[in-house]
């Protein structure tokens, strides 16, 4: 790990000024950042910790909705009174990801804005426009199991790792960011990832620095709420493929480079389409690499059994 220099930030606005300057990463439970600081995969020469700042609590908001601080911890988030009873579908998410340690340090912001688990992303020794622009995909040709079958480009097929991000998309909101100059926005969650392109290296629409303040969830949808998870072992790893449904609303992980909301099998099933064919339709432009083909009627079965309301 390369040397850097630390301060604690004492509002808001001041950090996102602070991580604006060239160089500078934010950083709150650091389960992610500190990893690829130890790879040398990410270099800050300054950290920014706002992991003290005021914004760890859980409302509802006057319309419905419920507001999460981006501080608020994946366990706080998964046991809150409020999302167990009203978004059922975010705790669950939440409680299939990472480990109890984890989420104890894990922040909700931090983890929409977690990178990919990559393994070539993750190796120095290996091509990666994500890590390095223009040096290429290595997982185009190589080891590419747990890689993307939606929304890809040459440039990379890399996923996202986030099962909370998907609950949260199914049922809909925004994230509220804020610049050095203390100005907030309203960012749709459904906007915030940015699919791979020829920039991989750009994730999401946040601006240099700017800082997620809070998540704001929509009302809960009429209709049942599920998460479901497909994965190689019941604990501690990642998903081949996820499924979140919130009513008539349903998201996918782990098969694109954001978490993918399901419109078109909404629409199918809205026009009278059976779960089948509903999950059929998503699926018609997937794409696999080869080792990845299987995830594509793998995660076909996944959501029509999820829109379906089987558990099992």
């Amino acid at each position: 790990m390369r040397a850097f220099t630390y301060e604690r930030a004492g509002d808001a606005a001041g950090a996102a000024r602070a991580a604006a300057r060239p160089g500078a990463k934010l950083i709150a439970g650091g389960t992610n950042l500190i990893d690829l600081m130890k790879l040398e995969i990410e270099t800050p020469t300054h950290l920014v910790d706002v992991s003290r700042l005021p914004l760890a609590g859980i409302e509802p908001t006057p319309d419905g909705g419920l507001r999460i601080g981006a501080m608020a911890t994946n366990t706080a988030l998964a046991v809150h009174p409020q999302v167990r009873a009203r978004y059922p579908v975010v705790a669950q998410a939440v409680l299939a990801g990472a480990s109890g340690q984890l989420r104890n340090k894990a922040t909700v912001g931090g983890n929409l804005l977690q990178r990919t688990r990559c393994g070539y992303f993750y190796d120095p020794a290996k091509p990666c426009n994500k890590r390095e622009p223009g040096a290429g995909c290595a997982a185009l040709e190589g080891f590419n199991r747990m890689h993307a079958i939606l929304g890809a480009s040459e440039a990379c097929i890399a996923t996202h790792p986030s099962d909370m991000a998907v609950g949260m998309t199914a049922v809909g909101g925004r994230v509220e960011p804020v610049d050095g100059e203390g100005r907030t926005r309203a960012l749709p969650l459904s906007e915030l990832h940015r699919l791979p392109g020829d920039t991989p290296q750009v994730e999401t629409a946040l601006a240099p620095g700017e800082l997620i303040t809070a998540v704001v969830l929509d009302p809960p949808p009429a209709g049942r709420q599920l998460y479901r998870k497909v994965r190689d072992r019941a604990s501690y790893a990642f998903g081949l493929a996820s499924v979140a449904v919130a009513g008539g609303q349903a998201a996918l992980g782990a098969v694109a480079h954001r978490p993918w909301r399901a419109t078109t099998a909404e629409a199918a099933l809205a026009g009278g389409a059976s779960p089948d064919e509903a999950a059929a339709a998503e699926l018609a432009p997937a794409q696999g690499r080869g080792g990845n083909d299987f995830k594509i009627p793998l995660t076909r079965r996944l959501l029509a059994a999820a829109l379906a309301g089987e558990n099992a």
